[in-house]
């Protein structure tokens, strides 16, 4: 036990985390099961130790573990949470769940055993805590952890504190909002860098962030999905090329039928490949109202724009990178369905949003447009680099 204490204060010291997450104010701490879901690569090891340091600080009641730790290849969960009790622990902090066999089981018992302890533990986003785990579905709450936000990033290289807003904020009030900003800040002096590289965290490292980037993608493909979907290595290579012909022309419709005969499998095992990306955050599906898997998305979108400059070797797409980038953005706080009348995007069940790449003049229009200009002239319009301040 006294290594894991040492090991928890050393990282806690020695943490690189210039940014604070906003998901640190949205979590309900008094629940006793957190799980944190998030795709690799975008810091859920950092958020935890940001956790201890922020909410424990020096308090030894805290402890971060990670389950790599060979000690788990032979002694239990429950064994270790009842003995971190007995010492006066209260907060335990769970790294890499998914490499423990019996996870979800233990974690379950660990609930009802040890009432006066709390976890807070980390998962893959293709882990279904809810849907699909009768262990956990009752009595665990979860979180996404996203990558970076514009506003996080803009952050990060200004050392500046600007705040988020609400969709309703920002429709109703973004000329002051966007004036004020614009005071503090060029927002287009970063925007262009963000798409490319602030997503993800790890661009923050002294390493090429594109090969960085693709050898994260693979071990998603590798790890996230063969793993813990447990599907066979054989088939690797047959999603890795379906990955690879939808980033080249993402966001368009998916033509499943010709997917199929370019990778030589059926229709039914390409809708679950592309379910599986989409899990693992490398892709986005967009659907008609109503409508879900295992019906065929409308439109195939990559995750974020990070991963298509890592990809599209021949450049990318100005409008496709930025339509991109606003239905990632969106993504984040509301449901996303295929637009009506002609827009892009429609918002929980009612508001119309299509993306523009110059101001004009509209009438009478029931849509919104995000323009990808530093501002905006007319109504109905809103810059698109301020929709990234929704988080």
């Amino acid at each position: 036990m006294e290594s894991f204490y040492r090991t928890h204060q050393y990282l806690r010291a020695n943490i690189n985390a210039p940014v604070r997450r906003q998901l640190l104010d949205e979590i309900d701490w008094s629940q006793r099961l957190i799980g944190i879901k998030g795709s690799r690569g975008v810091g859920k090891t950092t958020f935890l130790l940001q956790i201890a340091n922020e909410r424990y600080g020096d308090n030894p009641g805290c402890l971060y573990i990670n389950f790599n730790n060979l000690y788990f290849a032979n002694h239990s969960l429950i064994d270790f949470a009842k003995e971190f009790c007995n010492r006066g622990g209260k907060t335990l902090l769970i790294d890499q769940t998914f490499k423990y066999g019996n996870w979800s089981a233990e974690l379950r018992q660990c609930y009802y055993e040890c009432p006066e302890l709390q976890i807070i533990f980390t998962a893959s986003s293709v882990m279904r805590l809810i849907d699909e785990n009768k262990d956990l579905h009752d009595i665990v709450q979860v979180y996404n952890l996203r990558g970076f936000s514009f506003r996080e990033y803009i952050n990060l290289k200004t050392g500046l504190e600007l705040p988020s807003f609400t969709l309703n904020e920002i429709l109703s009030n973004h000329e002051e909002i966007a004036s004020k900003l614009l005071e503090r800040v060029n927002p287009l002096e970063y925007f262009g860098k963000y798409l490319e590289h602030g997503y993800y965290p790890f661009f923050l490292e002294k390493r090429i962030f594109s090969e960085n980037l693709l050898k994260t993608m693979n071990m998603m493909m590798e790890v996230d999905i063969l793993f813990i979907k447990q599907i066979e290595l054989k088939y690797l290579s047959k999603i890795r090329k379906l990955l690879y012909l939808i980033m080249q022309s993402s966001p368009s419709q998916a033509n499943v039928s010709q997917l199929a005969a370019e990778i030589q499998t059926s229709r039914a095992t390409i809708m679950n490949y592309i379910k599986y990306l989409k899990d693992a955050r490398l892709l986005n599906t967009l659907y008609g109202e109503g409508d879900d898997y295992p019906k065929k998305p409308k439109v195939v979108y990559a995750h974020n724009t990070n991963l298509m400059h890592a990809v599209l070797h021949d450049g990318v797409n100005r409008d496709d990178e930025r339509k991109t980038f606003l239905y990632n953005t969106l993504h984040s706080r509301h449901k996303v369905n295929i637009g009506k009348h002609g827009s892009d995007f429609c918002l929980d069940g009612m508001l119309q949003i299509k993306y523009d790449n110059q101001s004009q003049y509209r009438h009478n229009t029931k849509t919104w447009f995000a323009v990808d200009a530093l501002s905006v002239e007319h109504k109905h319009e809103v810059p698109l680099w301020l929709l990234g301040f929704l988080y």
